[in-house]
């Protein structure tokens, strides 16, 4: 558990996520990711226990808070935000195959006249090693599991010797943000806590194997943690390396592909970068075809798996349409933040103090049983869930939320709130009914 919760994070994503955190300066962003990614792998252990003591995935899980059909809003939630993120990872890893089509030969570099060409090239080739990544559904995938994991190490190493080879510390943690470019600790606290998040509703997809207590609840916990600190921090450190020696600071320039390049790294950085986004899909797409055998029961995992490979390719293309991957992928994250936030909570809520950690495993899958609510409908959760992403996109309006401590966690806490009483009023007026 801990090694794939390290290797959850060890990806193209997690160096991105530090780069863009080098708009807060090297100290705040220090700050803000270890208080995000602290509490949001809290939530991480809870789920984890649940899929430990039920022996059922996260999406299954939903079916005993959101009802049996109601179930599928979450399902449907998780399966793009996974879908999001193999095309999140499979775009970076297309802008190396683009840099090695640069070196290899002389084809021009994304962003520039002809550069289109490289990138389209990238997705499909990327696309086609996840596909043959997932042929042999579970099995391939813990065999790039465990050969990617090694490679992106060494590579981190590598990159963490370039970097301080070219700048010192002193020199990391004195550089200044350009003022317009600054971004503010609640927005960046938001920003990590929704690509942190992102994992909880994987959780107990995994843990739901584990033996041991522990194995569910601190591993994952400490994996991920240590995962994304790493990673993050190397993404971090990098970007404003670049910044300092260019004298130049860009946010759209912290991809990995970028960083290597602009480091002096090599075709083989490269090569490692495209192999470890495969890494982090296998992940993405495993939990992506899960909350689709969910809603669609009767799929085999290796269709499932099949047509979130197809679909995830598409949408890679959305940030060439959008002109601006920065932007794409922020408006992903905040997607993130307003949906999953309060499914997190209902499910935490209604495990551990409505059903004080216990449920009925049988009654999951069974019609008009107890979790059936109204027609397989729990509409006192979809009706938590709207008002918390309702509530999520009024709290960003808040200047003084934007500037501190952000509106994902304040969010969850009220959406937890709101279905335990509303839960409680719906259960009162039953007794009633009966008496």
């Amino acid at each position: 558990m801990f090694a794939t919760w390290v290797g959850a994070n060890a990806n193209n994503g997690t160096w991105y996520i530090g780069g863009v955190l080098a708009a807060c300066g090297f100290v705040l962003a220090l700050k803000v990711l270890l208080f995000s990614s602290t509490l949001s792998y809290v939530f991480l252990s809870l789920v984890g226990f649940i899929g430990y003591k039920t022996g059922v995935s996260t999406m299954g899980i939903s079916r005993a808070s959101f009802g049996i059909r109601g179930s599928y809003l979450p399902s449907l939630i998780n399966f793009t935000q996974f879908i999001g993120w193999t095309a999140v990872n499979t775009f970076i890893a297309a802008t190396s195959v683009s840099y090695l089509l640069h070196d290899l030969l002389g084809w021009p570099l994304y962003g520039h006249a002809g550069g289109v060409k490289g990138m389209v090239v990238g997705i499909i080739v990327m696309s086609i090693l996840h596909i043959i990544s997932i042929s042999s559904g579970s099995r391939s995938i813990q065999l790039i599991e465990r050969i990617g994991i090694i490679l992106v190490f060494i590579f981190v190493l590598w990159e963490s010797i370039v970097v301080f080879r070219t700048v010192s510390l002193h020199q990391i943690t004195a550089w200044q943000v350009p003022a317009h470019l600054k971004m503010n600790s609640g927005v960046a606290v938001d920003t990590v806590a929704a690509f942190n998040l992102a994992w909880v509703t994987a959780g107990a997809d995994f843990t739901r194997f584990t033996a041991k207590k522990s194995s569910a609840t601190i591993m994952p916990f400490l994996g991920a943690l240590f995962g994304v600190l790493w990673f993050a921090f190397i993404g971090l450190i990098a970007t404003i390396s670049i910044a300092i020696a260019s004298g130049v600071y860009d946010p759209n320039n912290s991809d990995p592909s970028t960083i290597a390049s602009k480091l002096g790294l090599g075709l083989l950085a490269l090569i490692v970068i495209i192999l470890t986004s495969m890494t982090a899909n296998a992940v993405n797409l495993l939990a992506a075809g899960s909350a689709l055998s969910n809603v669609f029961p009767k799929l085999s995992l290796k269709t499932s798996l099949w047509i979130v490979a197809i679909l995830s390719t598409l949408v890679t293309f959305i940030p060439m349409i959008l002109g601006s991957f920065l932007t794409a992928f922020i408006a992903f994250l905040d997607y993130i933040g307003m949906v999953l936030g309060p499914i997190i909570s209902i499910i935490i809520v209604d495990f551990y103090l409505r059903n004080k950690k216990s449920y009925r495993v049988s009654d999951l899958t069974v019609k008009n049983g107890r979790y059936w609510y109204s027609h397989g409908i729990n509409w006192v959760a979809i009706f938590s869930w709207i008002l918390g992403a309702a509530l999520f996109f009024l709290l960003r309006q808040l200047e003084v939320l934007n500037t501190t401590i952000g509106v994902t966690f304040i969010d969850m806490l009220i959406s937890g709130i709101i279905y335990y009483f509303l839960m409680g009023i719906g259960e009162r007026k039953k007794r009633q009914n009966v008496n």
